[in-house]
């Protein structure tokens, strides 16, 4: 059994609200997609995303196949250049499928995995993680560092052929947990602050991202906050 939660808030500095997400434990698709800030109609290529991806999958394609599809959507569209910039989205999928789970993601919207211990399962494609990598900036750093929301690939910006998506796969098991959220919950909020919400056994999966959402504009609330909360069921 699958119990799930998912939410999303402009937040308190934006004046529409660019993320959008999407649940559905019978096809065992969560996704959460970030429309790029600063690139036209960022709403719309990440409902494009959303939308292209969903029928995909429940058509049974693959989910590398499936991102690489919408990413041709949103550059197909009408207008997808029509004030001489792109729009573009991240994309951060889960997928489960019996006893396992698929995960795949593009940009810097997040995938996090609770089992014996809370993990990031994504891993950013962006500047400042570039600059991690490379030991040029520690993780505080790069929390306050101003090129923290550029990324480096996007649905829409770039061509499907280069697009880099990353995937990573592993077995189910009763307890495990998925959080799939949006930079603007992470730039917000440190991930000991993201476990120690997701394991309230006191509150539902629902309850758990509501409180995420709070606490997110509580803190801020400097961009669009998304968040997917997925639990398997104990029993």
């Amino acid at each position: 059994m699958i119990e799930f939660g998912h939410a999303t808030h402009v937040g308190r500095r934006r004046h529409r609200n660019e993320d959008t997400c999407f649940a559905d434990p019978a096809l065992g698709l969560f996704l959460v997609a970030d429309g790029l800030g600063g690139h036209h109609h960022g709403a719309l290529a990440a409902s494009l995303a959303r939308d292209s991806i969903v029928n995909d999958v429940r058509a049974g394609v693959g989910l590398e196949q499936a991102i690489r599809h919408a990413d041709a959507v949103i550059i197909g569209h009408p207008e997808h250049y029509s004030t001489g910039q792109p729009m573009g989205t991240t994309i951060a999928l889960l997928h489960l499928t019996g006893d396992t789970f698929q995960a795949a993601w593009v940009g810097d919207s997040r995938i996090y995995f609770q089992n014996d211990a809370f993990k990031r399962l994504s891993h950013d494609h962006s500047v400042t993680q570039q600059d991690i990598d490379g030991g040029i900036l520690d993780e505080e750093s790069a929390r306050h560092d101003p090129r923290r929301n550029l990324v480096t690939q996007a649905l829409g910006v770039t061509a499907p052929g280069d697009l880099v998506i990353e995937t990573t796969k592993g077995p189910v098991h009763k307890g495990n947990c998925f959080l799939l959220c949006s930079d603007g919950l992470t730039d917000e909020l440190e991930d000991n602050f993201l476990e120690r919400c997701i394991q309230r056994k006191d509150l539902a999966a629902q309850e758990c991202v509501d409180h995420l959402l709070l606490d997110a504009l509580d803190a801020g609330g400097h961009d669009n906050v998304t968040a997917v909360l997925v639990r398997i069921a104990r029993t």
